[in-house]
């Protein structure tokens, strides 16, 4: 349960187009966490969305701008409370497991509960879902030291500072890639728990496109590693540069010491310049490197700046 002197909580719904689900998702919400204002963003839809979620007993606003991340942006900008609660409007998340999630934040003052998605109904998710979450997951992991167990859960619950702390880049649904690797960079107190994850309503269809997103998930999982890890992405690519200068120089430093010529000039030529863009690499990075880590202090002390969750 809840604590008896509870924060301000917002719960926070993106949406669109999902007349068939939201005014069961609000009043779970509203139920599950009594007191709490369940904020409906409608993305565009072209159903009765915004009207069936007011008479639900949600604030309902806009945001034009089309993608979840853009929705998120606004919301986070917007809203003003101590914890937050975010969930898909569709009624795949339980809203029930509400409670635990705000309690967990509170109790060990965390900065993000992710809630990890079992799913017990067959049509709940979708094969390509399940094998693309591991897979990201994984790399996840391996690029950034450490993970979580379901990186594309939509079912989160906040801090404010975490919230408010946070840059929303993202435009679609590699939002929540970005608060995962965002936390991890951070070295943020965050924690996880099971959540049972429901097959959508009748009606309900999914935004998610496996191929067309998986691939701008893994090209934001790049650009963050880029952003993040300068030194080992430029070193990377500068070690790579030298084992190919190497290995195409080996055969003409073997004819140097046999006839003291060089008959292939041009890869001489080619071996000399790749060289050299490997040490220009390598210095890219260190000073991407520590221009990164300014830019991480001042997140940092962004974020210390507010109250840890359930301090006045």
């Amino acid at each position: 349960m809840v604590r008896a002197a509870s924060p301000r909580i917002a719960v926070l719904l993106p949406c669109f187009n999902e007349e068939a689900a939201i005014a069961a998702t609000v009043r779970g919400f509203r139920d599950a966490l009594a007191g709490a204002t369940v904020y409906v963003y409608d993305n565009n839809s072209c159903d009765r969305t915004r009207q069936v979620a007011a008479e639900a007993g949600a604030v309902v606003r806009s945001e034009k701008q089309q993608g979840k991340g853009n929705v998120v942006r606004r919301m986070f900008a917007d809203v003003d409370a101590d914890v937050y609660v975010m969930a898909d409007g569709d009624l795949t998340y339980d809203p029930a497991a509400a409670p635990a999630m705000v309690e967990m934040l509170l109790a060990d003052q965390l900065d993000m509960v992710v809630g990890t998605r079992r799913h017990e109904v067959k049509d709940a998710y979708r094969g390509g879902h399940v094998l693309g979450n591991r897979v990201f997951t994984g790399l996840l992991s391996g690029l950034f030291g450490r993970s979580f167990s379901d990186i594309f859960s939509g079912y989160r619950v906040f801090s404010r500072r975490f919230v408010k702390s946070f840059p929303v880049l993202s435009a679609g649904f590699e939002i929540e890639t970005e608060m995962s690797v965002h936390a991890l960079e951070l070295r943020m107190p965050v924690g996880e728990v099971e959540t049972s994850y429901a097959a959508r309503p009748e009606g309900s269809h999914s935004k998610l496109s496996t191929y067309g997103d998986g691939w701008r998930i893994l090209k934001t999982i790049g650009t963050l590693y880029r952003v993040e890890r300068p030194a080992l992405f430029y070193g990377a690519i500068g070690a790579l540069l030298v084992v190919v200068a190497i290995l195409l120089a080996i055969p003409l430093v073997r004819t140097y010491m046999e006839t003291g010529l060089v008959p292939r000039f041009p890869t001489a030529i080619l071996v000399t310049g790749m060289i050299i863009i490997a040490v220009l690499c390598v210095f890219a990075g260190l000073i991407l490197d520590t221009v990164t880590r300014g830019r991480r202090e001042v997140r940092r002390l962004a974020y210390l700046s507010l109250a840890a969750p359930g301090e006045p």
